[in-house]
C-alpha cells in the first residue's frame, strides 16, 4: 500500500511539473504583449520597455520560468500584472464560488444518473427504459450555454422564482441568497453531466446483467437484489468511477462557460479576464490550480478503483502493474 501510494504521488508530482512547463511555454507562444495592458494607447517604445522591465517580461524565458516555478514551490502564485494584487488570495476567493458550484452539480448529477442509468438498462425492453436512453442521448447534444439560457428564460425571467445571474457581494455571509444564486447554474451543469453519466451507468449495468457470475449467483438461490448487491454493484462501479473522475474534472475546467452565462465571480470569469488583459500570473495561477485539481481527482479515482476491484487490489502492495 505504502509503495503504491509513493509511486503514484511521485507520478503526480512529475505530471504536475511537466504540466507547468507546457503551460508556461504555450502561454508565451500566444500573440500579444502583457506590457500593452499597462500602457496607454500610442505609448512610446521607451514606455513599453519600462513596462516590460517592471513585470519582468524582458528577461530570458528560462529565467522567467525558474522565477515562476520557485514561487510555486513556496506556495506563491505570483502578483497580477494589472492589479498588482497577489493572485493566490484572488484565486482562493473565486474558489468559494467554483468549488460549491462544481461539487453540488456533481452530486446532483450522480443522484440522477445512477438510478436512471440502472433503470434504462434493467428495463431496456420497456417504453420508459427506451425513453431514458433517448433522453440521455439528446442531453449529450445540448450545449450547456443554450440550456442555461433556456433555464434563465423559464425560471428567472418568466416565473421570477430565481435570480438570472450574479452572486451576493458578501459571498456566503448570506447562505440563503448564495444558494439561490447557484440553483440554476447547478441544475444546468447537472442536467448536461447526468445525460452522459446515464449512458455509462447503463453500459456498466448491462455488462453486469449479462455476466456469468450474476447468473451463477441467481442459480445458487440468491435473489436478484442480493446478487446485484453482493456481486454486481462492485463490478459495475469500477468503470463508472473512472468516468466520474473525468466528469468531475471536466466540470471544473468547463465552469468558465456556465459562470459566463450566469455572471458568477468564479475561476472561469477570472481566467477570461486574465486572458483578455494578457495577465500571465493570473492565467498561470488559475490554470495551475485547475491542473492540480484534475490530477488529484484522477489520483483519487485511480486509488478508489483499486480498493474496490479485487483484480487490482493486490497492486496496492506495490506489485507489477
Amino acid at each position: 500500500m505504502a509503495r503504491y501510494l509513493l509511486r503514484r504521488l511521485a507520478f503526480l508530482a512529475v505530471s504536475l511539473a511537466l504540466a507547468c512547463v507546457v503551460l508556461f511555454v504555450l502561454l508565451r507562444m500566444l500573440p500579444g504583449d502583457p506590457a500593452n495592458a499597462l500602457t496607454a494607447v500610442g505609448a512610446s517604445p521607451e514606455q513599453i520597455a519600462a513596462a516590460r522591465r517592471s513585470i519582468g517580461s524582458d528577461r530570458p524565458l528560462p529565467e522567467q520560468f525558474v522565477h515562476w516555478f520557485g514561487q510555486l514551490a513556496s506556495g506563491d502564485l505570483g502578483t497580477s500584472f494589472v492589479s498588482s494584487l497577489p493572485v493566490g488570495p484572488e484565486v482562493g476567493a473565486r474558489l468559494n464560488v467554483t468549488v460549491p458550484l462544481t461539487l453540488a452539480a456533481f452530486v446532483l448529477a450522480v443522484l440522477v444518473a445512477v438510478p436512471a442509468g440502472f433503470t434504462a438498462a434493467y428495463k431496456r425492453h420497456t417504453w420508459y427504459g427506451a425513453l431514458l436512453s433517448g433522453v440521455s442521448q439528446l442531453g449529450i447534444a445540448i450545449p450547456v450555454f443554450w440550456l442555461g439560457m433556456i433555464l434563465i428564460a423559464v425560471f428567472a425571467l418568466n416565473a421570477g422564482w430565481l435570480p438570472s445571474g450574479g452572486f451576493p457581494q458578501d459571498g456566503w455571509a448570506d447562505p440563503a441568497e448564495a444558494f439561490r444564486a447557484l440553483v440554476l447554474p447547478v441544475v444546468t451543469i447537472a442536467l448536461v453531466m447526468s445525460a452522459s453519466l446515464i449512458r455509462y451507468v447503463r453500459s456498466a449495468t448491462l455488462d453486469v446483467l449479462g455476466s456469468d457470475y450474476l447468473r451463477t449467483a441467481r442459480a445458487l438461490g440468491s435473489s436478484f437484489g442480493r446478487a446485484m448487491w453482493r456481486h454486481g454493484l462492485r463490478n459495475a462501479s469500477v468503470p463508472v468511477i473512472s468516468i466520474l473522475g473525468i466528469e468531475l474534472a471536466s466540470t471544473l475546467l468547463g465552469a468558465v462557460v456556465v459562470e459566463s452565462v450566469y455572471a458568477l465571480p468564479g475561476l472561469g470569469s477570472l481566467l477570461a479576464t486574465g486572458i483578455a488583459q494578457h495577465d500571465y500570473p493570473v492565467i498561470q495561477g488559475v490554470l495551475f490550480v485547475s491542473t492540480l485539481a484534475v490530477l488529484v481527482i484522477g489520483f483519487v479515482a485511480d486509488l478508489v478503483q483499486r480498493i474496490i476491484d479485487p483484480r487490482l487490489r493486490g497492486r496496492l502492495s506495490g506489485g507489477a502493474r
